[in-house]
C-alpha cells in the first residue's frame, strides 16, 4: 500500500505520498488549486503515488496568513517569478535529493496549480507537465522549449473558453510532445473527488466555471495523464 506523511519544504508544510513496493520512482510535484492543500489535493497526491509516482505537494499558502499568501501566489503567477515559483522549484529539489526518486521529475497542477504547471513546462529541469484547467501563458513563445505536456480542460468552463484549442496549436507548432483534450460534459475542477468550493463562491463556481466532479470525463483524463506521465517520466 502507498504511504503518506506531513513533511516540510523549507518553511512550508507539504504532503509526501510514497508508492508501495521498491523504488526508485519518478518524482512528481503536485501544485494545488486556489483552495490550498486541502483534502482533495491530498487524495490526488495519494492517487498519483498509487500509480507509481513519488509525489510531493507543497502548501503554498502555509507561510503566513492565507489571504496574503493567496494574493502573493497569484501575483507571482502573473509576473512569472517570485516566491511561489521558488517554492515549487524547492519541492523539485527535495525530490531529486530523495534516494527513492529516479532522477526524473514532473509537475502536475490543478486550477491555479495548472497555470503554474504550464508556466514551468517551458523552463529547464522539468521532464513532463500535467496541466489541468490551467490558464495559458501570456505569450505562446513561453512554450518554445517546453517539456512534454498533457492537458485537460472542461468545455463548460467559461473562464477558459478556447484554451485547449489554443494550447494544442501552440504546442504543435513548436514540436512539443503533447496530449491536449477538452471534455464537453465537464467544467472546472472536474478531476476533484468532491466539490470543495465554499458556498459563497457558488454564483461563480456554478454558473461561470460549472465546477465540480465529472466522473466519466475524469476517468478518461486520468487514463491519459497516467499513460503520458508514465511514458515521459519512466526513462
Amino acid at each position: 500500500m502507498t504511504s503518506s506523511a506531513a513533511v516540510r519544504v523549507g518553511d512550508l508544510d507539504a504532503h509526501l505520498a510514497v508508492p508501495s513496493g521498491e523504488g526508485p520512482w519518478p518524482g512528481l510535484v503536485l501544485v494545488h488549486e486556489a483552495f490550498g492543500l486541502d483534502e482533495n489535493m491530498r487524495v490526488l497526491a495519494d492517487r498519483m503515488a498509487g500509480v507509481g509516482f513519488l509525489t510531493l505537494a507543497p502548501d503554498l499558502f502555509s507561510r503566513g496568513r492565507r489571504a496574503a499568501c493567496l494574493r502573493a501566489t497569484f501575483a507571482a503567477l502573473r509576473r512569472g517569478s517570485g516566491p511561489a515559483f521558488d517554492d515549487i522549484e524547492a519541492a523539485r529539489g527535495v525530490l531529486l535529493d530523495d534516494p527513492r526518486c529516479s532522477g526524473r521529475v514532473g509537475v502536475i497542477g490543478f486550477c491555479m496549480g495548472g497555470s503554474f504547471a504550464l508556466a514551468l513546462a517551458g523552463r529547464p529541469g522539468w521532464d513532463a507537465a500535467a496541466v489541468n484547467y490551467g490558464m495559458l501563458p501570456s505569450s505562446p513563445d513561453d512554450l518554445d522549449d517546453a517539456c512534454p505536456v498533457v492537458a485537460s480542460y472542461g468545455g463548460r468552463d467559461r473562464s477558459l473558453t478556447g484554451a485547449a484549442d489554443r494550447l494544442e496549436v501552440a504546442l504543435a507548432a513548436r514540436g512539443v510532445p503533447h496530449d491536449v483534450r477538452e471534455y464537453p460534459s465537464a467544467g472546472h475542477s472536474f478531476l476533484d473527488p468532491t466539490d470543495a468550493a465554499p458556498w459563497w463562491l457558488a454564483p461563480v463556481t456554478r454558473f461561470v466555471l460549472h465546477a465540480g466532479p465529472e466522473p466519466v470525463a475524469a476517468a478518461d483524463a486520468w487514463r491519459r495523464i497516467d499513460a503520458f506521465l508514465g511514458e515521459h517520466l519512466a526513462g
